[in-house]
């Protein structure tokens, strides 16, 4: 019976359209892969030493930037980004409240505090109407999130910072080469840091993280914190802590960066296919993307009538989904709040995140997009709007 069962959990397995699949984008690139770990393991380079400096030295180039600090996680890059400013104790930095609880951890962590802003009503980014509302005496920096890999628009952003004085810190947890005005994200403001989280467009098999910056003074100081605050190995200038990206992360990095772009490309590619065959339908709301941007598509987020029960019905289809985020930060017993994110909490009762990646095929995204039409057709019985993606 345990054989008969463990056959059928593969054969699920096999069968479902997955959301992420990280062991087939690892047998796609298994031999760069190998290769890659052996040499680290072969020349004991595993903490601070050549393929961590490699690793750095071309995500800076990819990114046409300056430098480039390895780290622990993506966590830790934007805690070690935010201390880098020393900024004044109780100091308040603006946020977006539809993000991931690291994005304020960061600040509280810092003995700052978070102010939470509301995103903007036809798309996830953080509103420029609600940050200029929050601004006061205490206010010391805005962090933007490109969430979803989608940027946020950084006119508006620039426009607010330049007048208030304002530091920015762009999270990047989930854009990693996506680009705005044909600039990638990351490198527009004071400081950007980065996920590698396995999951990310380019994730590492552990934790690890990244901070990049055109600012010398911040590098060298996250370069500090991140390494017990030392210079060389038996001189500390400063309290530091210990977060910094290994050897084997750094070079699995490394040669998944040559990836990258045709990776983002297939996102984008399958993306539109999304666009194309979900656009008549009446039920659901696609992303809103600014022509200015090139997306990365960390994932594909719609909102839909009826979610909950469109995502058990895919799951019942063998299609994954995910809900990102099913609540804001301030509905978190960590940061509860009785304020109203009007925007931020529909969203969280009504977005799905549907299959994207490089792992899969055209006729995958076609497949989805047929049992959408299905759920809805049976739900809504909206005949006259069905789409057709045969």
């Amino acid at each position: 019976m345990q054989e008969y069962q463990q056959n059928l959990l593969e054969k699920y397995i096999i069968l479902m359209i997955k959301n992420i699949d990280l062991f087939k984008q690892y047998k796609s690139i298994k031999k760069d892969i190998d290769r890659t770990i052996y040499k680290v393991i072969k020349t004991t380079d595993f903490v601070n030493g050549k393929s961590t400096k490699e690793f750095e030295k071309k995500f800076a180039e990819y990114n046409n930037i300056k430098y480039c600090l390895g780290v622990n996680s993506g966590t830790d890059a934007l805690e070690i980004a935010i201390k880098s400013f020393n900024f004044p104790k109780n100091s308040e930095i603006i946020l977006p409240v539809n993000s991931f609880i690291a994005t304020a951890e960061a600040i509280s962590n810092n003995q700052l505090k978070p102010v939470f802003c509301d995103c903007n009503k036809n798309n996830y980014s953080i509103s420029a109407k609600e940050i200029i509302q929050n601004i006061n005496k205490k206010t010391v920096a805005i962090i933007i999130v490109h969430l979803y890999g989608y940027p946020v628009n950084i006119n508006k952003i620039k426009k607010i910072a330049k007048k208030r004085k304002l530091k920015v810190i762009e999270d990047c947890a989930q854009a990693h080469g996506a680009k705005y005005k044909n600039k990638k994200v990351g490198t527009f403001f004071d400081v950007g840091t980065f996920s590698f989280y396995p999951g990310k467009n380019l994730g590492a098999y552990g934790d690890a993280g990244a901070i990049v910056s055109n600012n010398k003074k911040i590098y060298k100081k996250c370069s500090l914190i991140a390494n017990h605050g030392r210079e060389d190995k038996n001189e500390h200038i400063i309290i530091g802590r210990n977060s910094r990206l290994d050897g084997i992360q750094a070079a699995i990095l490394k040669t998944k960066l040559k990836y990258l772009n045709k990776w983002i490309s297939k996102r984008n590619l399958l993306a539109q296919e999304y666009f194309k065959n979900l656009k008549n339908l009446s039920q659901i709301k696609l992303p809103i993307i600014n022509p200015k941007s090139l997306p990365s598509f960390h994932q594909f987020v719609i909102q839909a009538k009826k979610r909950d029960q469109l995502k058990l019905f895919l799951n019942k289809e063998q299609i994954e989904t995910n809900i990102h985020y099913p609540k804001t930060i301030t509905q978190q017993p960590a940061y509860k709040e009785n304020k109203n994110y009007k925007n931020a909490e529909f969203f969280a009762k009504n977005i799905i995140s549907l299959p994207i990646g490089e792992h899969l095929k055209i006729s995958d995204i076609k497949d989805i997009c047929l049992q959408i039409n299905k759920f809805y057709e049976k739900n809504f019985n909206d005949n006259k709007k069905r789409i057709t993606t045969r």
